[in-house]
């Protein structure tokens, strides 16, 4: 029988599993789940397929919990426990809610500076029209929750429908301290009411800290700094502390995973001793995709993926089809088109950079773009598919 030619090339699967508990052998667990998924529903492993395992379970598995009193004694110890400008917050119940329990618990007083219109990843405090309208300008004025409050009134979120700025307060309150809230887009404005500050930024933490200890900050952390190190045997993140963390209970945060590039090297050993397959594996969280009716961005993590074998080091090095067929090749068709731009394909350098045939492609990190797709595969929510298995991602046009 003739070799019939492929017809499909990149495919996302959801693998279910187990729950995972503490202590569980994920790396058994994840190469056997994978292994059997592929014997149960009728495919092949090849090489170069990606196994990618949600963040959470591997933080589950490494126990890796810590409680609101944990993030008190350490906010305590680290900023001194009188006044305390926490700057930059997202807005998030599940994210940033926790934390600032923990943080408010730590210390005498609260100035609470949130960035405006919009968090970091795009929560939206009020509308660009709003403040167009109030002859308001972000990059520079200093706002009070009076004022704020008198020009822009109650805000709730669009997808939530939490005032995130009563909310914020008030659970400042609840855990004993007092609060003030302003508005600002300038870090060093907090200054102007302490010296003690904790950025909690994700993506612009290094730039913020640097500003604030230029201008004059005596004690300047970030949530990065905070449980970097065990408090009363509590879990911690060397390199994010905070950062990555999300709700568990109603006094506990799963912070996100320790090193765990051990974990990703020992799947790929399994599976190639069960299956003779080269797979990569990796580690996700939050994909790198924004929604363009909320603004929101998604990515709430410090990184899209904390570790990964190394054939998933680099970024795409692709050539844009329609490109070829349009200007090189435009006029051909049918089959001689087909042999024409398969040639170009075998034939493309390993550094396409500034070629005019790989324009309009991602250069986006191959973990980012990876991670962005089996975040949208597995969701966030009952699916059951903590790890998600990419076929044919690596493949082109001539496989």
């Amino acid at each position: 029988m003739a070799n019939k030619e492929r017809r499909v090339g990149t495919v996302s699967r959801g693998i279910r599993c187990p729950i995972i508990r503490e202590g569980d052998d994920l790396a058994k667990i994840v190469a056997d789940s994978v292994i059997e998924a592929a014997e149960c529903e009728g495919f092949k492993l090849r090489d170069r397929d990606v196994i990618s395992i949600t963040e959470s379970i591997v933080a589950r598995s490494q126990g890796n919990y810590a409680s609101v009193d944990d993030i008190a004694a350490d906010v305590k110890a680290k900023l001194g426990g009188d006044t305390v400008g926490v700057i930059f917050p997202i807005l998030s119940r599940n994210r940033f809610a926790i934390c600032l329990r923990g943080i408010a618990k730590g210390v005498k007083k609260v100035v609470l500076m949130l960035s405006y219109p919009s968090d970091e990843v795009g929560n939206e405090l009020v509308s660009l029209d709003k403040i167009d309208e109030a002859g308001v300008n972000p990059y520079s004025d200093v706002l009070s929750l009076e004022k704020y409050r008198e020009l822009f009134g109650e805000n709730k979120h669009e997808f939530t429908g939490v005032d995130y700025v009563a909310y914020y307060g008030d659970l400042i309150r609840e855990m004993g301290a007092e609060v003030e809230i302003i508005f600002a887009n300038q870090a060093k404005a907090i200054l102007d009411y302490t010296d003690c500050v904790l950025t909690c930024d994700i993506h612009t933490r290094a730039r913020t800290k640097r500003i604030l200890k230029a201008a004059g900050a005596k004690i300047v952390c970030g949530l990065d700094d905070i449980l970097n190190a065990p408090v009363n045997g509590s879990g911690c993140n060397e390199s994010y502390g905070l950062l990555g963390s999300n709700k568990s209970t109603e006094d506990k945060i799963k912070l996100f995973p320790r090193e765990c590039k051990q974990l990703v090297l020992d799947i790929q050993k399994k599976v190639f001793d069960a299956t003779g397959k080269h797979v990569e594996v990796m580690v996700y969280g939050d994909g790198a995709f924004k929604d363009p009716k909320g603004k929101i961005w998604e990515l709430a993590d410090p990184v899209v993926s904390p570790a990964f074998t190394d054939g998933l080091i680099g970024t795409p090095n692709e050539l844009k089809l329609k490109y070829l067929a349009d200007n090189d090749f435009k006029d051909l068709s049918g089959e001689e088109l087909k042999k024409a731009i398969s040639a170009s394909i075998k034939s493309k350098g390993d550094n396409l950079v500034g070629n005019m045939a790989s324009q309009g492609t991602t250069p986006r990190q191959l973990t980012d773009l990876i991670g962005s797709l089996c975040d949208l595969t597995s969701g966030s929510g009952d699916k059951g598919t903590p790890v998600v298995l990419v076929q044919g991602y690596f493949d082109n046009y001539t496989n």
